[in-house]
């Protein structure tokens, strides 16, 4: 179902299909009589698959998975390439996940598997590498041998390839892949020979980006996203189930926030992602906080600004703020997206605000009355290619920042 299904649909789970599947977070379960519930979307897209049954929360506008995985790698990496994902063409976003991650491993390993040297530390009968003498000191005190020594192995046991594993069982734990994909997953991982398999849950190690590691660096995008924002595990009760499952709005705020901060790092000043503003109060955001109550000098209503730029002296000079949704011009809370940006910019005492959304049309600017301020909404739409996504939120940073006097 489309994330902005209002109504949702009736299915029939059993109780530990239903408990699992709300555990999941993609939707809100709402019993109804005997084995039947409503699912309704609440801001998640995903998907989570049992034995049986998929259910499948799709973004809207029907957003490809190459598109969502894009936005995903690219907010974790900016060096994330779009044909890190080769699957669009998969209507069921496992298959394409899984296909997408054999291709880009298999393409990693042309050259075979990598290796680095490691530190390793042991207790050994002759010295190799170096003595570890505070080691040796602290657990055989007045004794020679073993020796505590500290050597560097190369090996093909490194983070790079510690990930990539990982990614490869954690699609060999999703329930009725295509045959070949599943045996095409087995093969990569066997070629994995000597690489620590990462355990569930376990965090993801870091690596560095090198000249060495190039070759590595599309499939390692790819994977963290696996493995970040995915599961697949038996349950208890034996029930098999994957999960793959994000929150959109903070996926769009992410991206857009990694996208204006590598367009505007060449520029003149520098820039706050998740900025402090205070409405009340004598103090602004380079003094923080100081206490919680009423009498707090900072003020005790503070919001954080999803992004804003500051010339070199630390004075804010141009606000963005990312939303996936805007807000309804009807309803309780109509045109709240103004209101915010209005009070945004009345606390950093900047005139123009600049309302990055998701959606198609033309950039529109409002001038609130009595005010001096300005809201620009300015649409992203998300269905065009990586190459024209970034371009159109460089084309929005740069307009941004010529409307400022100091910098034009």
């Amino acid at each position: 179902m489309d994330e902005l299904n209002a109504d949702g649909i009736e299915v029939q789970l059993d109780t530990d299909q239903a408990r699992l599947l709300a555990e999941s977070k993609l939707v809100d379960v709402q019993p109804l009589s005997g084995h039947s519930f409503r699912l309704l979307p609440n801001g998640r897209v995903g998907a989570v698959r049992f034995e049986d049954l998929q259910i499948e929360v799709t973004p809207k506008h029907k957003l490809g998975v190459a598109h969502l995985m894009f936005l995903l790698g690219y907010a974790k990496n900016p060096g994330f390439r779009p044909d890190s994902v080769m699957a669009e063409t998969y209507s069921d976003l496992w298959p394409a996940m899984a296909h997408s991650l054999v291709v880009s491993v298999e393409r990693s390993l042309t050259l075979g598997l990598l290796q680095g040297y490691r530190t390793e530390q042991e207790a050994l009968l002759t010295v190799r590498g170096r003595i570890a003498f505070e080691e040796q000191i602290r657990r055989r005190p007045g004794y020679l041998v073993p020796i505590e020594v500290r050597y560097d192995e190369f090996s093909p046991d490194i983070a790079e390839n510690q990930i990539l594993l990982a990614a490869l069982h954690l699609m060999l734990g999703v329930p009725r892949l295509q045959p070949e994909t599943r045996r095409r997953l087995l093969h990569l991982a066997a070629r994995f020979a000597g690489v620590t398999r990462l355990l569930p849950g376990t965090p993801i190690p870091r690596w560095h980006r090198s000249r060495l590691n190039e070759r590595y660096q599309s499939a390692l995008g790819l994977a963290e996203v696996l493995l970040r924002n995915s599961s697949a595990r038996a349950s208890a009760v034996g029930v098999e189930m994957s999960a793959f499952v994000v929150v959109m709005w903070k996926v769009f705020e992410d991206f857009v926030t990694t996208a204006l901060r590598d367009v505007l790092a060449d520029h003149p000043g520098f820039v706050r992602p998740q900025l402090p503003a205070y409405l009340t109060g004598e103090g602004d955001w380079s003094q923080g906080m100081t206490g919680k109550g009423a009498d707090d000098p900072h003020g005790d209503v503070v919001m954080d600004v999803d992004v804003v730029h500051l010339d070199d002296g630390g004075t804010p000079n141009v606000v963005f703020d990312a939303k996936y949704k805007l807000a309804s011009s009807t309803g309780d809370y109509a045109n709240a997206d103004h209101y915010q940006m209005l009070a945004y910019c009345t606390a950093l005492q900047v005139p123009v605000a600049w309302l990055i959304y998701a959606g198609g049309g033309q950039d529109i600017r409002r001038t609130i009355k009595n005010t001096g301020v300005d809201v620009v909404a300015a649409p992203i739409n998300l269905r065009q290619s990586p190459e024209e996504v970034l371009a159109r939120i460089r084309q929005i940073a740069l307009r941004a920042l010529d409307e400022v006097p100091a910098l034009a």
